[in-house]
């Protein structure tokens, strides 16, 4: 149900398929912010995912420059019920990154700044995030959007070096994940 790479915008049809994997609550929660455990995942009603990523190709000269997209993904998780998925966006979506804001999240990585976002188009509850995070490395930021269909979440990103929104190309990789979650429900594929 995640995009494959013919789904994917024009702007990013260079990206090459990284990574897939499906997505347990144990691998959702070591993945996630301080905090997460698998039973709070459950107890939102969160039952299981799936992640497809694709990684822009690296330039001729290998420097990357500030702006570049590094990276855009789709992820579909299934919930007991529409209101769990309405509660991971509110509980877990929004508020891990909000209330993380200037804490390390993960070794050497801090979280910067996460900012909400205007969305236009979804038709059913959605949130969108820029997320900004501090490396040795530098600074690269996400833009990340969330959705509802029924009792699917649906998520996409796109990471890119420096501090970048990234909203259009990501708000159309969300609305072609959200067409293809529906033709997929009503059995259109």
């Amino acid at each position: 149900m995640v995009l494959s790479h013919r789904d994917l915008p024009a702007s990013l049809q260079d990206f090459i398929p990284r990574r897939q994997n499906y997505l347990d609550n144990h691998t959702m929660a070591e993945n996630g912010m301080p905090g997460s455990s698998a039973e709070r995942f459950r107890e939102v009603g969160r039952i299981t995912g799936y992640l497809q990523e694709f990684n822009a190709p690296v330039p001729e000269n290998n420097v990357i420059p500030p702006g570049y997209d590094v990276q855009a993904a789709s992820v579909v998780h299934l919930f007991d019920d529409p209101n769990g998925v309405a509660r991971w966006i509110d509980e877990v979506f929004l508020h891990d990154f909000e209330a993380n804001v200037n804490e390390e999240i993960h070794p050497d990585q801090h979280l910067l700044a996460a900012e909400r976002l205007p969305l236009e188009g979804f038709s059913d509850v959605s949130a969108g995030l820029r997320v900004v995070h501090g490396t040795p490395k530098g600074t690269a930021s996400s833009t990340v959007v969330d959705f509802r269909v029924g009792r699917i979440l649906g998520v996409v990103y796109v990471v890119t070096l420096g501090n970048y929104t990234r909203l259009e190309v990501t708000q159309e990789l969300g609305l072609a994940l959200e067409r293809k979650i529906v033709r997929v429900v009503l059995g259109d594929l």
